[in-house]
């Protein structure tokens, strides 16, 4: 067996490399055995996703098919009304999810956005809920009015490396989105911040996205990690699925380098096949995206979800300080 990383010295990007390529069954054992020592095995957080404002978002992010630059079948509208949003997380918390993430297709949100969001967040936050939104870039005065307002978690992803970063997005850049992530670390919320593969980027990319997270400090929280869903109309619509054992491979290494961090299949998960997903789950993923639709894209039926978890013995990971939680599968 090759000798276990020494999780004391500092990672730079060849010792990152050189986890990716040691044996699977190496790499395996130790993204287990640190996920074991931070974590309950067989225990998995549960977050649904909604989209409050779907479409028309002025970037060119070339996976999007929520960009107006692209020519998807996604059609803009408004912001849902409030009833609309809490009736959704109702019925999240009743299935099981103990976080509910709003995502609007924005650039940045405008002041009269941001008000309606904050009436989102207060009346989730009411039920019991943690809370998470996306919503493009953030200035120091909305980060802080969203801290104030008790957002739980922020998700800003850097999809992709610094180096591919401008073959993925050329509308904002790479330190565009660092910034937003400083600023919400300075208003005090928690950071959800991953990644998509199979975009064309090599191992070394992957390599170093998941370096540029583990070096922040703190490291995000939540690390959601995508496969890339090919939307007609998107530059991106032909690109082949990343191979199932380099995304687990890159759930382990996102396990060894953030051992703390809840690691999230994300958008991406209803092409895998059970086998997939339990052996992410054995690398050191704890955290699903729960319910049939993710913005736009679709996701694994709740029963199926259900199945899978009995079948593996898995429980919800209760949300702390609550009682009692739902569990899927009892």
């Amino acid at each position: 067996m090759t000798d276990a990383p020494d999780l004391d010295r500092p990672w730079s990007l060849e010792r990152v490399l050189e986890l990716f390529r040691a044996p699977l069954n190496d790499l395996l054992f130790w993204s287990h055995g640190i996920h074991r020592r931070h974590f309950n095995p067989n225990e998995i957080q549960l977050s649904t996703l909604l989209s409050v404002k779907t479409g028309g978002c002025p970037e060119d992010c070339h996976y999007c098919p929520q960009s107006a630059r692209h020519a998807t079948s996604v059609e803009a509208g408004p912001l849902l009304p409030v009833e609309r949003v809490v009736e959704a997380a109702r019925q999240a918390q009743a299935a099981g999810a103990t976080r509910f993430c709003m995502g609007a297709a924005f650039r940045g949100p405008k002041d009269r956005d941001l008000d309606h969001i904050i009436e989102y967040i207060r009346a989730v936050k009411a039920l019991g809920l943690e809370t998470c939104a996306t919503l493009g870039l953030l200035t120091d005065e909305q980060a802080e009015r969203l801290g104030q307002a008790g957002l739980d978690f922020y998700n800003h992803n850097l999809d992709t490396s610094r180096d591919y970063y401008a073959e993925i997005v050329t509308t904002r850049s790479f330190d565009d989105r660092l910034e937003t992530l400083r600023r919400v670390r300075k208003a005090g919320m928690h950071v959800c911040c991953g990644g998509i593969l199979g975009m064309g980027e090599r191992m070394e990319d992957r390599a170093a996205l998941l370096l540029e997270l583990a070096e922040m400090d703190p490291p995000p929280e939540s690390v959601p990690l995508n496969a890339l869903v090919p939307v007609p109309g998107t530059p991106l619509a032909g690109r082949d699925p990343v191979p199932p054992l380099e995304f687990v491979r890159t759930v382990a290494v996102a396990r060894i380098l953030m051992p703390a961090a809840h690691v999230r299949l994300s958008a991406g998960r209803s092409g895998m096949s059970e086998e997939l997903q339990a052996l992410c789950f054995f690398a050191g993923a704890n955290s699903i995206f729960y319910g049939e639709e993710l913005l736009t894209t679709p996701n694994n039926e709740m029963e199926a979800d259900r199945d899978l978890f009995r079948t593996l013995g898995i429980r919800a990971e209760m949300q702390p300080g609550r009682q009692e939680a739902h569990v899927p599968g009892d």
